[in-house]
């Protein structure tokens, strides 16, 4: 398909069809316009091929809202063409200056460079044609690799913030050629003419931009300035904004430091120049084989592994990106990186990285980089290891899930909440035959007191990625028994009571049951310590299960009852387990009153429930009330005056 071409307007006369032609030098002015009338033009067989009309400004408002996030970016499209013209001639010409001037004074830009330059004819096919490079042809094709641009729109960009463009260009191929002139409107017109040789005496181009309506503040000096730094600091040609020098060569990571200390402290600053934090510690990024050369930050805050991470990506020199998110694999979430490539694609806009091979190997090269940096730390510098852990423990747990090597190298630094404390896993495996864990929160609030006191080790594995790496610890530790904590585990644990001491409180226990069994839970009787737990509420993921099922078959109709019923499965009931070393219990087992016996066994209930932190159903919130107001009338009942004394 033929690349959208600029097109001579149509004669005014619309009732005389007038054959289509290609502009010429001559020509005062064509346009792009996508709505010539087809009766304009000369009839055409349907085999005939057409040449696409392009409507400039609907051009540069897809640019401008569609394809560029911000005006800023007409700048660096500015500088890539400057950069690009050197690169071509010095391609030819090793020993050709390498400059780029801007000036800038609020309502005009000029940006001067000594690149290669155009001749009459470059105009005319390359400035007019959308789509098409210079990088594309002339010989160039063998160092095309080392452009910045390759789509051939980036002069576009301009007309984001200038209503007219004009082009003062002097080939360096051609030396005898005159230079040549080219302005252009927005509203797709253009114009070129020759000028005389001393209009520009050496090859290079020269370009000059008029502002907008509204947009003058993007072509201010100081504006300019800034986003020259920002776009061009890393670039290898002298660049500069009026007599201020804007490249800053070599990059930080690049350079000789007195000391690593030195090297780190100035590291440290340039991070918060860009990012606006001071890191943990910095980790290096030179990646030959895949064309990377930079620096990751450690955050010094701990993030959400959820949160995508920006990093800023320069190609060739040129800032690419601040945004760039897929550079680092997930894990990675707790660094900032600043890095310079030549290997990797851009998008369209030149704003992000295509996702490709090449983009996949150096993410792998860059997290395995990341990852070398936790190993040295673990073997040689366990102080700033224990810093870093405390703040990203998360984004290592992460990636050692998925990698034993790194689960093996980092178990006895990762925290892990215990019932002996914080402690690493391989530390909890040494003191523990068994290393049981609990999969939420919830049931780890529940069994911790108790486990503790019976000596049982258990590992909280509530937390995010807990539970998978205590599961995982057999692959790296042989010989290590993982066990998941539930309800029967826990009750063998604890202590029975003498069977002559339990037949005595039967009918205690049986009104106690009675009370807790539409609740769907069992009351059991054992001793345990500390002392002063009265009451253990225990469950585990199936009785819960159980129990959801079962409410809400009381609250289906007919039909849904019937299926819910279907699914009613063997899983144990929660149980209360009331420690009789407890004095509380023993004065309760001494009752003789049914009623009373089941208020104070719904009052342990919920106590228990609040104890363990677990959220609370509607009928577990109705019998707290119940019980609670139960209590108050039996005791203000039996200390009125006309009861007299209890």
């Amino acid at each position: 398909m033929a690349h959208p071409r600029i097109a001579p307007r149509s004669p005014p006369h619309r009732d005389r069809p007038t054959p289509r032609r290609r502009p010429s030098p001559t020509d005062g002015a064509v346009t792009m316009d996508s709505q010539t009338s087809q009766s304009s033009q000369a009839p055409q067989s349907p085999q005939s091929p057409h040449t696409f009309q392009v409507d400039l400004r609907g051009l540069v408002d897809l640019l401008s809202h569609h394809l560029y996030s911000s005006p800023k970016v007409y700048l660096r499209e500015l500088l890539q063409n400057a950069v690009d013209a050197i690169t071509a001639r010095r391609a030819e010409q090793p020993e050709a200056p390498a400059t780029v001037r801007l000036f800038a004074d609020g309502g005009t830009l000029r940006v001067e460079d000594s690149g290669i330059g155009l001749t009459e004819s470059d105009v005319h096919s390359l400035l007019a044609t959308i789509g098409r490079s210079s990088k594309r042809g002339d010989g160039l094709q063998a160092a095309r690799s080392d452009f910045l641009g390759q789509f051939g729109i980036g002069l576009l960009a301009c007309f984001v913030v200038a209503e007219r463009i004009r082009v003062v260009s002097r080939s360096a191929r051609t030396p005898d050629a005159a230079p040549v002139e080219w302005t252009a409107t927005d509203d797709g017109s253009y114009a070129v003419r020759t000028l005389p040789h001393d209009a520009r005496p050496e090859p290079g181009t020269t370009v000059h931009l008029v502002a907008r309506p509204g947009a003058a503040d993007w072509l201010r000096a100081d504006r300019v300035r800034s986003l020259a730094r920002d776009f061009g600091s890393l670039l290898p040609y002298d660049v500069r904004v009026g007599d201020e020098a804007i490249t800053d060569l070599p990059a930080p990571w690049e350079r000789a430091y007195p000391s690593p200390t030195t090297r780190r402290m100035a590291l440290a600053r340039h991070c918060h120049d860009l990012f606006g934090f001071t890191p943990l510690d910095t980790i290096d990024l030179d990646v030959p084989l895949a064309g990377v050369r930079g620096v990751a930050y450690v955050l010094p805050t701990a993030v959400s592994p959820a949160q995508r991470a920006s990093h800023r990506v320069h190609l060739k020199g040129m800032l690419l990106t601040e945004r760039a998110e897929q550079l680092l694999p997930d894990w990675a979430f707790f660094v900032r990186c600043v890095l310079d490539t030549d290997s990797l694609r851009p998008t369209a806009s030149r704003e992000s990285l295509y996702e490709d091979e090449t983009l996949a190997a150096v993410r792998e090269a860059l997290g395995e980089r990341v990852r070398s940096w936790l190993t040295s730390l673990a073997a040689g510098d366990p102080e700033r290891l224990a810093a870093f852990l405390s703040v990203h423990h998360l984004g290592v747990k992460s990636l050692a899930r998925h990698d034993k090597e790194m689960l093996r190298t980092m178990l006895p630094w990762l925290p892990f909440e215990t019932t002996d404390g914080r402690l690493s896993l391989e530390e909890f495996a040494q003191r523990h035959p068994v290393v049981h864990f609990t999969r939420t929160v919830e049931e780890y609030r529940q069994v911790a007191p108790i486990a503790s006191a019976q000596g049982v080790g258990v590992v909280n594995g509530g937390y995010m990625y807990d539970s998978e790496l205590v599961e995982a610890l057999p692959s790296v530790r042989p010989g290590t028994v993982v066990a998941e904590l539930d309800a029967d585990t826990v009750t063998a644990h604890l202590d029975a009571v003498d069977p002559a001491q339990e037949l005595a409180l039967s009918a205690f226990l049986g009104a106690a049951r009675a009370a807790l069994d539409p609740l769907g839970c069992d009351v059991v009787l054992r001793a345990f310590h500390p002392l002063s737990v009265p009451a253990l509420h225990l469950d585990d993921r199936a009785a819960r299960h159980e129990q959801a099922r079962a409410e809400a078959e009381e609250e289906a109709d007919d039909l849904w009852a019937g299926i819910l019923g279907s699914l009613r499965g063997s899983a144990p009931r929660a149980r209360l387990v009331l420690n009789h070393l407890n004095p509380l219990i023993r004065r309760i087992g001494s009752l003789n009153d049914p009623t009373l016996i089941g208020t104070a066994t719904e009052s342990l209930y919920g106590q228990a429930l609040l104890m363990a932190q677990r959220p609370l159903r509607p009928a577990d919130s109705a019998l707290l009330n119940r019980a609670f107001i139960g209590l108050l009338e039996w005791a203000t009942h039996t200390n009125s005056p006309e009861d007299g004394p209890r």
